[in-house]
């Protein structure tokens, strides 16, 4: 597949759903008008690449809805340069922006067939994040910590420890909390110990899985 100015003209149509949704950030904007969505997907579902929709990729997991892309990276408030951590590559899509947003990106996958995919995939595209590991993104990422920013794209039955221990004073931990249905966290530290945090309504996601060496 190619990138065609067909595509170009859907990733404009799609920042104007977004923002008729409520995306302010122009940074995240433009990365959605940038990132050739259409290549993170199966070739099949190339029509439907610029919906507002999630879809299926390999290993039972899904590129998250573009909205959803945009809220969390909203939220993290990422400048450039930012130490950055993932839980999640998946397919590398919201990888992408925040590599386009200008992070120093660490990301996390569990699926060891999406790691190698996603890994090769990435690196094709131009995207080159700091470091992808193969592992259990509730541990997080020690040897690169602290971060500025955490971002998980997996539903969390629970808040993993080691992810707020990671964060810098004043970094922002983004997670979907729930079983079923998640409610979008945000988490401030705002010292050692003190966490302020904040919630932003209903999200679907996949489940965060565990217990990977």
């Amino acid at each position: 597949m190619k990138d065609t100015l067909r595509h170009a003209g859907k990733r404009k149509q799609l920042v104007t759903t977004l923002m008729k949704k409520g995306i302010k950030d122009t940074s995240v904007l433009a990365a959605i008008e940038k990132i050739p969505r259409h290549l993170f997907m199966d070739s099949g579902f190339e029509d439907h690449a610029y919906q507002d929709k999630a879809f299926p990729i390999a290993a039972d997991q899904t590129i998250s809805q573009p909205y959803t892309v945009a809220f969390q990276s909203e939220l993290l408030q990422i400048k450039n340069g930012d130490n950055v951590l993932e839980i999640g590559t998946g397919s590398g899509y919201q990888t992408a922006v925040l590599c386009e947003l200008g992070a120093k990106t660490y990301s996390i996958e569990r699926q060891k067939e999406l790691f190698k995919k996603t890994k090769l995939f990435l690196s094709k595209l131009g995207y080159r994040p700091k470091h992808l590991s193969f592992g259990d993104g509730y541990k997080g990422l020690e040897e690169h910590a602290p971060y500025n920013a955490i971002i998980v794209t997996a539903g969390a039955p629970y808040v993993p420890k080691p992810l707020l221990s990671q964060l810098k004073i004043n970094g922002r931990l983004v997670i979907p909390v729930g079983e079923k249905v998640q409610i979008m966290t945000l988490f401030v530290r705002k010292s050692e110990k003190q966490f302020e945090k904040r919630e932003f309504g209903e999200f679907k996601f996949v489940p965060l899985l565990e217990n990977k060496s």
